[in-house]
């Protein structure tokens, strides 16, 4: 497969609406977080637009992050800059797939949570939610990082299509 020089627009456009998802997600966290306390309590769980709007979210990220897997399996990702040390170019290569995996475990830990009462899963979800957001921490950081240490502009790569 040829390695393309830049995202496609699609790949482009999946990357910052998954990334509102999983902020609208941290925001939303509240609301399913006291309905599954309530629920764990044995207390009934009205139905609640905001942890509806959770768990559709969860379902939607999904399905954009198997789109995302498609589309980096079959049309690729462009290769990392130059100038980026291997050690950092091995870093980077994993992050990224420990993105498609945290998002797809926090999906399928959520969902096993709250469709099917298991409170190991809601547990696997807590613990996957901190790793995803240290990774999130790490994967803003390395913006500035390669500006200003690497000087290269990386960040035009998920802004610029490319071909």
């Amino acid at each position: 497969m040829r390695q393309p020089s830049g995202y496609s627009a699609t790949q482009i456009g999946l990357h910052w609406v998954v990334a509102v998802l999983v902020a609208a997600q941290f925001v939303l966290h509240d609301g399913i977080s006291s309905a599954w306390d309530a629920y764990t309590k044995g207390q009934d769980v009205a139905f609640s637009p905001v942890v509806f709007a959770h768990v559709a979210g969860g379902v939607l990220i999904l399905a954009l992050v198997l789109w995302r897997l498609a589309l980096r399996l079959s049309r690729g990702a462009p290769p990392p800059p130059e100038n980026e040390p291997a050690p950092l170019k091995t870093l980077s290569h994993v992050a990224h797939w420990g993105f498609y995996g945290l998002m797809a475990g926090m999906t399928l830990t959520g969902g096993l949570a709250w469709f099917g009462g298991v409170a190991q899963a809601a547990q696997a979800h807590n613990v996957l939610k901190v790793a995803l957001l240290a990774l999130i921490v790490l994967h803003v950081l390395a913006v500035p990082f390669h500006r200003v240490v690497l000087k290269n502009n990386v960040m035009l790569r998920m802004i610029r299509p490319g071909a």
